[in-house]
């Protein structure tokens, strides 16, 4: 024994990330929203281009990044490009049309 109490590697709770960052929820299916802020213990995303929020814990969340893309940090898997880039153009199509800020 080692005589220390508690678990003995502590996880850092994550980064909260700007509003508007878009981010993927591993625990539902990989989904893809906009990080809209905090409930609770647990983070609000919403669907990109609007809709309604859903609420993740934040160790099931992750950037959605594509300068991560290419060198992810090791062990971290990313959301397909193809999602990012559907995302991202849904985002800009709602802001066209006045939907989003």
């Amino acid at each position: 024994m080692s005589g220390e109490s508690g678990p003995a590697h502590r996880q850092e709770p994550p980064t909260l990330p700007n509003v508007g960052t878009l981010v993927v929820d591993t625990t539902h299916q990989d989904r893809i929203g906009e990080f809209r802020g905090t409930i609770g213990p647990f983070w609000a995303l919403r669907p990109v281009g609007g809709g309604r929020e859903w609420e993740a814990p934040p160790e099931g969340v992750r950037l959605a990044d594509p300068r991560e893309w290419e060198a992810p940090p090791e062990g971290v898997r990313l959301a397909d490009p193809r999602e990012c880039l559907s995302a991202l153009n849904a985002r800009c199509n709602a802001r066209s049309r006045g939907e989003v800020l």
